[in-house]
């Protein structure tokens, strides 16, 4: 899947891309949130959907759907693979 250059978040990403989560620059308890449910540094995400106005994305993290805002998709740093 295409990813644009300045995709370097999560947010950015289309339906249907991979990348790799390069880093987690939420805070407080949400940051813990992430991480506990597999959002980590080094791994593989797929945007699957995107809602109608761009709000909530569903990403596919190891076997599992998990929906974010925009805003906190934002914070996630990724890298194309």
């Amino acid at each position: 899947m295409y990813i644009p250059a300045k995709a370097a978040t999560l947010a950015n990403l289309t339906a249907g891309a991979t990348c790799k989560i390069s880093s987690v620059e939420l805070d407080g308890l949400l940051r813990r949130r992430i991480l506990d449910l597999g959002i980590l540094p080094g791994t593989q995400v797929q945007c699957f959907r995107k809602g109608p106005a761009g709000d909530p994305i569903a990403f596919r993290v190891r076997n599992t759907t998990i929906a974010l805002r925009s805003d906190d998709a934002d914070l996630i740093k990724v890298d194309p693979i």
